[in-house]
């Protein structure tokens, strides 16, 4: 009955799609995607699509775009897609639980992608117990691609030791995403922190992140921002949380008319949430009206041009 269901949504919303298309207001509207993972990430990556960023509608019947290959235990978690100035969607991901790299492919349209890498960014380090959630972010004043993510290598930092996994961020650069920067530490504020994701805005670097702390206190689970006026860092001690009395994970920010929103997994209440703001400020939840694909799990909001969202639907020119 689910597969049913899913196909029913899919032709309806592809009806729609049509209808906005022959009415022109298609043409009006901006256009969204949201890269995300199911299950533990076996089946690969999925899409789901928006115009106004409250309703999401999964792509291709919920189906997997691209199955995993890259990586010891060939998972793709946390997709995370950035269209960089070349023009190609770029995407990295969690390629495993346990490893010390992560996965790399290239789209030109979302559907057909290159060969799938694994980068190696903390084989260096041979205690490395991981490398999560990387994300992508390109620079404009210094015309490079960020890739970072969140690691913990035993032994490194004195507080949060008492933790299994004591996270800090790290990060590479690359002027074409094929030759990589040494790896470098990104965020270090005496506390575990996963999940980064980082946003320009008016000349600031904005990073949303997930305060990791889980002992000896009460855990934090939550998510926080931190400045700078360097891409590179350093960044500022984090903020109070912006999300509320529940466990945050995986903030994904995208400006919609002039508004922030900034996605993230109430991943303990297997459901999605979100607040908003117009100055970075003041934030108002809005998970209420927040309507997302079933199983949803960390990924990337980001906006697209009509000619790729037609593509994935199947509409002609």
């Amino acid at each position: 009955m689910d597969t049913i269901n899913r196909i029913k949504t899919t032709i309806f919303f592809s009806l729609v799609v049509t209808l906005m298309c022959a009415s022109g207001v298609y043409a009006q509207k901006r256009h969204y995607l949201f890269s995300y993972f199911v299950g533990n990430g076996e089946d690969g990556l999925h899409l789901a699509y928006s115009t106004d960023g409250y309703t999401w509608r999964a792509l291709n019947e919920g189906k997997s775009f691209l199955t995993p290959i890259a990586g010891k235990d060939k998972l793709m978690r946390d997709p995370s897609i950035l269209q960089g100035q070349d023009g190609l969607f770029h995407m990295v991901w969690t390629v495993s639980w346990g490893e010390q790299g992560i996965g790399y492919a290239n789209s030109k349209d979302l559907i057909h992608w290159s060969e799938q890498r694994y980068i190696p960014v903390m084989e260096h380090e041979p205690k490395t117990r991981n490398s999560w959630a990387p994300e992508l972010f390109y620079d404009d004043v210094t015309k490079e691609y960020f890739i970072f993510w969140a690691s913990t290598i035993p032994g490194k930092f004195e507080k949060g030791e008492e933790q299994k996994y004591n996270h800090r961020m790290y990060y590479v650069t690359s002027k074409d995403l094929k030759t990589f920067s040494e790896t470098k530490l990104f965020y270090d504020h005496g506390f575990s922190v996963i999940d980064a994701a980082l946003i320009k805005a008016d000349g600031r670097y904005v990073m949303f992140l997930k305060d990791e702390t889980d002992q000896p206190n009460e855990p934090e689970k939550n998510i926080r921002i931190a400045t700078s006026d360097r891409a590179a860092g350093p960044y500022s001690p984090p903020s109070e949380p912006i999300t509320g009395d529940y466990w945050a994970e995986g903030p994904t920010p995208i400006n919609i008319n002039g508004k922030w929103f900034v996605y993230f997994d109430k991943y303990r209440e297997h459901k999605y949430g979100l607040v908003t703001s117009t100055d970075l400020v003041n934030w108002k939840d809005e998970s209420d009206k927040l309507v997302m694909p079933q199983g949803i799990r960390h990924g990337t909001a980001f906006e697209v041009s009509k000619k790729t969202i037609k593509k994935l639907l199947g509409i002609a020119d």
